[in-house]
């Protein structure tokens, strides 16, 4: 219960800031690439084949660079990282309706059908917009996340409490 009141409450002021939510999501980002490259690169040491050594310390190399670039560049990276979500909720949604006919004798046709449109009208409007909406976007979806997270932890414990309850009443 505390948990997912938190999450509600954070929820609540990320959206009320989404622009500082994007950066600090952009500099964590940035922090866990560059960090995952680190250790990817050390890992590459200890390849015993050349091809493993090269190919993991070059994809460390990359991962490095890009965490960097997020840390020392972040108005440029929450850029890209919404440009990048935008292409995921389109791929994604294109990949829910070509999915959608191959269930079109099913009762799940609809919903899979209009699930994949919504969000390709998401990124399409994303993209209408971008300039407008691209600083905000990360801090947006993090605080909805947040949001829905927070009513599951709450239900949960709701739940969980009810399932207690009736089991001590059935045992006594």
């Amino acid at each position: 219960m505390i948990l997912g009141v938190l999450s509600v409450g954070f929820g609540l002021l990320v959206l009320a800031n989404p622009v500082a939510a994007s950066l600090a999501v952009t500099t964590l980002a940035g922090i866990l690439f560059a960090v995952s490259g680190g250790f990817q690169i050390f890992a590459g040491f200890g390849e015993s084949k050349l091809v493993g050594k090269v190919l993991g310390m070059a994809l460390g190399a990359v991962m490095l660079l890009l965490g960097l670039s997020l840390l020392f560049r972040p108005l440029e990276g929450i850029i890209s990282l919404a440009a990048l979500v935008t292409i995921l909720f389109a791929a994604s949604g294109v990949a829910r309706v070509v999915t959608s006919f191959q269930m079109r004798h099913t009762s799940f046709f609809w919903p899979m059908l209009v699930s994949g449109a919504l969000s390709v009208l998401l990124a399409i409007f994303i993209v209408a917009n971008f300039f407008q909406i691209a600083p905000n976007l990360l801090g947006i979806l993090l605080g909805i996340e947040l949001l829905f997270n927070g009513a599951g932890l709450i239900a949960l414990s709701f739940f969980l409490r009810a399932g207690l309850s009736a089991e001590r009443h059935t045992t006594a």
